[in-house]
């Protein structure tokens, strides 16, 4: 019996049936890991993210990341807080704290963006533009919630639906919110094919949806072509990182690596090797590493408060209004023109790429199987992750 009574207090059995907090962390830990490898929500940062959770709530594993309200821990040297509080506050304060992962992230979707589209159609990416108003929106709500311009600033950028983009502005603006604002934003992004046909139903007339964008191209061609595209592609990217870096300096750690990321991809066979790293090695490492890092802040004590459900409530209302945004600055366009543009295009200024783009395609098919809109859709939808990336470095200009 004295063997059986050390074994069971070696375990963590009587810590986790002793704290039900713990156990629905635990169970969130779970649902995210099921949305994640059943339902295939946007795996690649779920996964992780989940299991981060379930890492930080076992008890006395120690993989939790504390929190740092007497600033005691943000001056030790890494070496001391890997011994003193364990390998994942080591990880956090390195690489998440420092806002490391979230631009090498963003050099990594740079690399795998392809910006033709949007340069193909440029009067579509203004529509990226407009979804940003979800932004804004839920900025000005949550100072009414009672969070306060900063946080109301971090909460804000959920709209933009750029789980890394919210995690960089997070990490300057309110890092004590960090972990809801982390989860709600990857959330909303997995349930992106859900969210958007829901909304597109309340909002968007049949008629509409059936207007054919290659119809309406052959009907109303237009009047400048790019001649040599290829070169266009790589001078865009250093002209946009140069406007950019002017404009709203502090969005060059996003935006600057997003387009570095894109211009050693559109270079071609002399930086093949480069492009290889940003989208392969670094992406893949960094993914792992943020995913695990912010899933581990997810504990009981930070995450069951009513501040967090306000989180995740403003969270869904900024992604309903960035989409709306985007669908109705389509619908009033198509007031003044004679060339139509199919609402759906307007759906996908979010920054979800290319899921957006996916959705609003297969929605567009169903109504019509010869309205094939997915390259128009992209350029809104790219030009979406500029968007949200820019209006990042405003918030963090004028907030912090």
């Amino acid at each position: 019996m004295q063997v059986l009574s050390n074994l069971y207090e070696m375990s963590a059995l009587g810590e986790i049936f002793e704290s039900p907090q713990s156990l629905f962390m635990l169970g969130l830990g779970f649902l995210l890991l099921y949305l994640g490898i059943y339902k295939r929500y946007e795996p690649l940062l779920l996964i992780p993210i989940a299991f981060g959770v379930l890492l930080a709530n076992f008890p006395g594993g120690g993989m939790n990341v504390i929190g740092s309200s007497d600033g005691k821990i943000e001056h030790m040297t890494l070496m001391e807080i890997a011994k003193d509080y364990g390998i994942m506050n080591m990880l956090y304060y390195a690489l998440i704290k420092t806002g490391l992962l979230p631009p090498l992230i963003f050099m990594g979707v740079g690399a795998m963006t392809d910006f033709g589209p949007m340069l193909r159609n440029l009067r579509l990416a203004f529509f990226g533009a407009a979804a940003q108003i979800g932004i804004f929106t839920v900025l000005i709500s949550s100072l009414f919630l009672g969070f306060n311009i900063k946080q109301a600033g971090a909460l804000g950028i959920i709209g933009g639906a750029d789980g890394p983009t919210a995690i960089y502005t997070s990490i300057i603006l309110a890092p004590e919110l960090l972990g809801p604002i982390a989860i709600a934003a990857y959330s909303y992004m997995a349930l992106v094919p859900v969210i958007i046909p829901f909304l597109v139903r309340l909002s968007v007339k049949e008629s509409e949806l059936k207007i054919n964008m290659r119809e309406q191209e052959r009907r109303f061609p237009n009047k400048v072509k790019i001649k040599d595209l290829q070169t266009v592609k790589i001078l865009f990217p250093i002209a946009l990182a140069t406007v950019v870096a002017i404009l709203v300096p502090t969005s060059v750690p996003l935006v600057g690596l997003l387009l570095f990321g894109n211009l050693i991809k559109e270079i071609g066979s002399d930086t093949h090797r480069l492009f290889k790293a940003a989208s392969e090695t670094i992406m893949n490492t960094a993914t792992i590493f943020l995913g695990l890092t912010v899933g581990a802040t997810m504990t009981a004590s930070t995450f069951l408060q009513t501040q967090t459900l306000s989180i995740v409530l403003g969270g869904f209302l900024a992604f309903a209004v960035s989409i709306l945004g985007g669908i109705f600055a389509v619908k009033f366009y198509n007031l003044f023109s004679t060339k139509k543009i199919n609402p759906l295009i307007g759906a996908t200024g979010l920054s979800a790429v290319p899921m957006a783009s996916r959705v609003a395609n297969e929605i567009a098919l169903k109504y019509d199987p010869k309205n094939h809109i997915l390259q128009y859709a992209m350029s809104s939808n790219i030009s979406g992750v500029i968007g949200s990336a820019v209006a990042a470095g405003v918030l963090i200009s004028l907030l912090s």
